[in-house]
């Protein structure tokens, strides 16, 4: 102090740096401030979505990765906690999801959906634009009764199944068939919104809807979408598809069959119980040697039951035990094959003439070539043990346009041989690893996923029928319904085992889904639903009813393409309830257009559950969407606000 005493400043140098310090003090303050309000939780939110929403349409990044990363970034700016970014991998939608990706594949491959697409063809023929037209009907009017994530899960495989025979890529029908299931709102129950605005005017104290309230919104929204996507939906054909559908990887099954002229060569013989054949084994028998005839697999009961899988398939080898009722599929000449079954008391038939190996569900058939540098070569399948060494047996052998299907034990393989070999499907892949010495053609574990279980097709009717019915009428959760017949699917043999069940499941899709669900919660936690509804309602409000609804509606439409559509109309059914109560009006229209918005969001793939689960099968890309679902979504918008007064009156 005595120091400063001792200087003397001049009065008004002492008086800048008085101003200094405050002015210094000032802008500290205000900087600070300006950094908190640019770093508030709604700009962190609103920053999240839109870079979110960029990466999304750039289509460089996996959805599934972009929609984590998001959830991530909410979480570590504190946006959400641990059990709120979780929440959407256990929402139900989620679970939902996974059962019908199983139920589905369940509906596939017990031909079951083969079946039907076979039916919707014989109505509209192989006509692309009646195939459409009636793809958007059948579904719409399932859409009414079943939720539109049921309609898609069930119709998907049908649709796929469709245009393969139809010789059709089904990139024009996917968009279209998950856009179908929310135009078909005929009724209360057909999507979540619909329910959500009624239980809105149940606590507001109006009158409940009944169950076909949406019944003329429906028609409507079905022939607008009808008209606009049979254009709209040309868009998603090009060129490539034409000519990746031609593109075949290797040789099917059953053209594999028909080059090797197995269907007049191949048998199933019965063992019957005074067979001397009985409790013998291959190598003991020595069948080849004797007969001339080759046994390629056995397959064997092990059951009565109906729903369990009663049969199994054993590829043939030298342990391998006959016992009574055992089927044995072999190959050779009728004149061999008459005189095996002659005198060992055998029952035999010819295996079907169009399809011979269409009941090979465990096993398979598949080509190898032999390579130049092969340790194979000049060595006979018996000196080779081929079925020791690689698993497999050899059923012919194609050289130089010759085929060589008997006695092909002793036959010296060559440089360039093509051999027609049975195995599982399993053990036929896994010769791809034995490179040095043969090259598989093409992907049997793709062949394997083609064969059907025909005989599953009646009981998978049943499962999704039940599961139909559980829905409609309530019985259990719908959730609980579609898990149910996701397990049924598995336990009667409709798919072969929980490995397939695992893998038809689209987890890209189940990922995308459940790291978006939480944004509704962040839009909560922050205030940016307030913000939002707030601002529609003080400069909409004064304009007239007609300006609140188109607001109402395209604000809803807009941001259900970012967050579940039940989850917008949870958030603005009530802001169009007030905003109608303030204005003196009916809330009936404004209600409606909160359903409808919420429902028909078509220019996002994470906007609705249906849009998600056909972007893998489509091989969509997210400008996709935005190419086709953005005019359809911007027409159906006009459209309904200009109807929903006249359906209900202000």
């Amino acid at each position: 102090m005595f120091l400063f005493k001792s200087i003397r400043f001049p009065q008004q140098y002492l008086l800048i740096f008085v101003y200094i310090v405050h002015i210094n003090k000032l802008l500290i303050y205000f900087s600070y401030m300006e950094l908190s309000s640019l770093l508030s939780p709604i700009n962190i939110t609103l920053a999240i979505l839109v870079i979110a929403s960029i990466f999304f349409m750039r289509g460089k990044v996996r959805s599934d990765l972009v929609a984590v990363c998001a959830l991530l970034a909410l979480v570590l700016f504190g946006i959400l906690d641990t059990s709120e970014a979780l929440a959407g991998f256990s929402n139900p939608v989620v679970i939902m999801m996974i059962g019908l990706f199983v139920v589905g594949a369940g509906i596939f491959r017990t031909g079951l959906a083969k079946v039907i697409s076979s039916k919707i063809l014989q109505t509209a023929g192989s006509n692309e634009n009646k195939l459409f037209v009636l793809v958007m009907l059948v579904t719409a009017c399932i859409g009414a009764f079943v939720s539109n994530t049921g309609t898609v899960a069930v119709m998907m495989p049908i649709i796929v199944s469709m245009a393969t025979s139809a010789n059709i890529s089904p990139r024009r029908y996917l968009m279209p068939l998950a856009f179908a299931s929310s135009m078909g709102m005929f009724t209360l129950i057909s999507t979540p919104p619909n329910l959500v605005i009624n239980n809105t005017l149940i606590d507001a104290g109006y009158k409940a809807l009944s169950f076909f309230s949406f019944a003329p919104i429906g028609f409507v929204a079905l022939s607008v979408g009808v008209v606009v996507l049979f254009f709209l939906s040309k868009m998603l054909i090009s060129k490539n598809d034409a000519s990746s559908t031609k593109k075949k990887q290797g040789k099917s099954l059953v053209e594999l069959a028909q080059e090797y002229q197995l269907q007049q060569q191949s048998f199933r013989i019965e063992v019957r119980k005074s067979s001397p054949l009985l409790d013998k084994t291959l190598a003991e028998l020595k069948i080849a040697t004797n007969y001339n005839v080759s046994i390629s697999k056995i397959v064997r009961k092990t059951g009565n039951s109906r729903f369990r899988k009663n049969l199994i398939e054993e590829v043939a080898g030298p342990k391998s035990t006959i016992q009574k009722d055992d089927i044995l599929y072999c190959h050779g000449n009728i004149e061999d094959i008459e005189r095996f079954v002659n005198e060992n008391n055998l029952y035999f038939e010819r295996v079907n003439d169009k399809e011979p190996f269409s009941d090979f569900q465990d096993s398979g058939i598949a080509e190898i070539f032999v390579m130049p540098n092969s340790k194979l070569i000049n060595r006979t399948i018996t000196d080779i043990q081929f079925r020791e060494e690689y698993n497999v047996n050899v059923l012919g052998i194609q050289r130089q346009n010759e085929y060589y299907m008997h006695d092909i034990t002793n036959t010296k393989l060559h440089s360039g041989d093509a051999l027609l070999i049975q195995g599982t499907w399993k053990d036929l892949a896994n010769l791809d690893d034995r490179q040095d010495d043969l090259v598989l053609v093409g992907q049997p574990l793709k062949e394997a996923a083609k064969v059907t279980l025909d005989q599953k097709a009646p009981i998978a009717a049943i499962i999704m029928l039940l599961m139909v019915v559980a829905m409609v009428f309530e019985i259990v959760p719908s959730v609980i319904a579609i898990l149910l017949a996701a397990v049924a699917m598995v336990v009667t043999g409709c798919l072969r085992n929980m490995e397939e069940a695992y893998g038809s499941i689209n987890w890209e899709s189940v990922v995308l889904i459940g790291a978006m669900l939480p944004m509704a919660t962040a839009f909560q936690n922050t205030g940016v639903d307030t913000l939002i509804s707030g601002g529609l309602v003080n400069k909409l409000g004064a304009l007239g009813p007609y300006a609140l609804l188109a607001g109402i509606y395209f604000c809803t439409s807009l941001l259900t393409m970012f967050i579940s559509n039940t989850a917008t109309a949870v958030l603005f059914a009530p802001i169009a309830m007030k905003a109608a109560i303030g204005m003196g009006v009916s809330p009936y229209p404004f209600l409606f257009a909160v359903a409808v918005a919420a429902s028909m969001c078509f220019a996002s793939p994470f906007s609705t559950p249906p849009n998600a689960l056909v972007m893998s099968a489509g091989r969509y890309t997210f400008m996709d969407y935005v190419k086709v679902g953005l005019p359809l979504q911007l027409i159906m918008g006009i459209i309904m606000i200009l109807v929903l007064p006249l359906i209900f009156p202000f």
